[in-house]
């Protein structure tokens, strides 16, 4: 099995990025200011719910799939969501370092590195933390191991790669399995297989 370039992965997490900056400032504009405790329960990052994102996307896919019945919806629609999880875990796979450099540099941190009331913020509030397997792997680039060692955690940094794609296999064999033949070419040129 191919690893997926980085390049096509970076310009799916700046698509990512832009539909999420584009919502969020759309809805910054709808919603009244937040009050001075910080802002609606469960709000994230600049005031908005990331689970209204989810929302928003889940009922595109109904409308697309153009399905009616809410029974077969509930079947499809957790399908889905394991779909867009497994991808966004494989899409970002790697990137979670890029939020560690959003967040060095004293910016947003407070005594002795820890996160400060600035912490997580902006994008790097967006990013995904790094995976026990990246966070060694890049421990052992940084602290410049021996080979045998670097290989080792390459290795294991690897294998939970593929682990991450083969997850996303499943997941859209699964819901393969649930669309009729219309559905799953919808599904295709949506992304979503």
């Amino acid at each position: 099995m191919k690893t997926p370039s980085l390049v096509p992965r970076f310009l799916l997490a700046a698509l990512a990025l832009t539909v999420v900056c584009w919502w969020a400032t759309g809805t910054a504009f709808a919603q009244p200011a937040p009050n001075a405790g910080g802002g609606a329960p469960g709000a994230g990052w600049r005031g908005f719910d990331p689970s209204q994102i989810q929302n928003f996307l889940l009922q595109s896919y109904r409308d697309r799939l153009e399905i009616k019945d809410d029974a077969e919806w509930d079947v499809i629609r957790e399908r889905i969501q394991k779909v867009i999880e497994a991808r966004r875990d494989a899409a970002f796979s790697g990137m979670g370092m890029l939020a560690g450099m959003f967040r060095r540099g004293g910016r947003g941190e407070g005594a002795e590195g820890q996160a400060g009331p600035g912490a997580n913020r902006g994008l790097a509030g967006l990013l995904p933390t790094p995976s026990a397997e990246e966070e060694a792997l890049q421990k052992a680039v940084d602290s410049k191991v021996s080979s045998a060692e670097l290989k080792a955690a390459l290795a294991k940094y690897q294998e939970a790669r593929r682990r991450q794609q083969s997850q996303l296999e499943k997941a859209q064999a699964d819901l393969r399995a649930v669309l009729s033949v219309r559905q799953e070419a919808i599904a295709s040129l949506s992304g979503l297989l």
